[in-house]
């Protein structure tokens, strides 16, 4: 499968990590996500996707258009068609509120269609990036629907996530939340209030999903790997709760997880993202 991204220009830049296109035949159809800083915009361009929550009682998803998710606290499964075409956003934990009307916490852990909420916009890009044009035209249309979408005025309160949140980002999540708070010159409860307005969570939790991503990007499968020193590295100091939250994480055990970043190395060409692993 081929991976092409970028980074957007600015202002596009201040809210999404990048865009990217996958095309071609997946190596795996079945894919185990973690919990990872961003939320997502996926528009599908090729045969319908399934997703599945990794709790039991919420029942699978197939799209065939476009879909958003906020941010995810737990894992879920995406399962790929025989052959993928997709465009996909990664946004920064805050970077949706400035281009929806759909409060965050309604995103949050979710996966909701696109034009529930971007009204009659997916079958519009589905024609100017359909089957003839290229990657990179692909991508240019989808970042001018951004371009299009983004508000001219911030939402209140966006400028205060986005300045915490950027240190949060930058920090890996070990700054304390209290100390963010305090430089901000605002209340833990009012800072905790405008985050779950912009991202649907606590700062609190995205700073364990940053301390988590950290840790995962650490791994280097080709080397032994000493977990008690990844785990200190990343801010986790008692190891019976980084087992815990790894195995809530990732669906396995580090050894498991380890055995198969061993099992089914990372292509080649695809971007430093160790997080999502095959669940064939």
């Amino acid at each position: 499968m081929r991976y092409v991204g970028r980074v957007p220009a600015a202002p596009l830049d201040r809210f999404i990590d990048d865009i990217y296109c996958l095309s071609g035949v997946p190596r795996h159809r079945r894919m185990n996500v973690p919990p990872m800083p961003s939320a997502h915009l996926f528009i599908n361009l090729g045969e319908p996707a399934r997703l599945r929550d990794s709790d039991p009682s919420v029942p699978p998803a197939v799209f065939a258009g476009g879909w958003f998710m906020g941010v995810w606290t737990r894992r879920f499964l995406i399962e790929y068609p025989a052959r993928v075409r997709l465009v996909g956003v990664h946004f920064k934990p805050w970077g949706l509120s400035p281009f929806v009307d759909v409060p965050a916490a309604e995103l949050r852990d979710r996966w909701v269609p696109a034009d529930a909420v971007w009204q009659r916009s997916v079958n519009r890009i589905r024609d100017r990036a359909g089957e003839s044009a290229s990657a990179d035209e692909a991508l240019r249309v989808v970042e001018e629907e951004l371009r299009s979408r983004l508000a001219e005025a911030a939402p209140r309160g966006l400028g205060l996530v986005q300045h915490t949140g950027g240190r949060l980002e930058t920090s890996h999540g070990a700054v304390p939340v209290g100390a963010l708070a305090e430089a901000a010159g605002v209340s833990g409860n009012h800072l905790a209030a405008q985050f779950k307005s912009h991202v649907g969570v606590t700062p609190k939790r995205v700073a364990r999903i940053y301390r988590f991503a950290r840790l995962i990007l650490s791994v280097d499968a080709l080397r032994p790997v000493d977990w008690s020193d990844l785990a200190h590295a990343a801010g986790y100091f008692d190891r019976a709760h980084f087992s815990r939250e790894f195995k809530d994480f990732t669906g396995h055990t580090p050894a498991e997880y380890l055995a198969l970043r061993r099992r089914f190395p990372a292509e080649a060409g695809f971007p430093p993202d160790s997080g999502p692993m095959p669940a064939d």
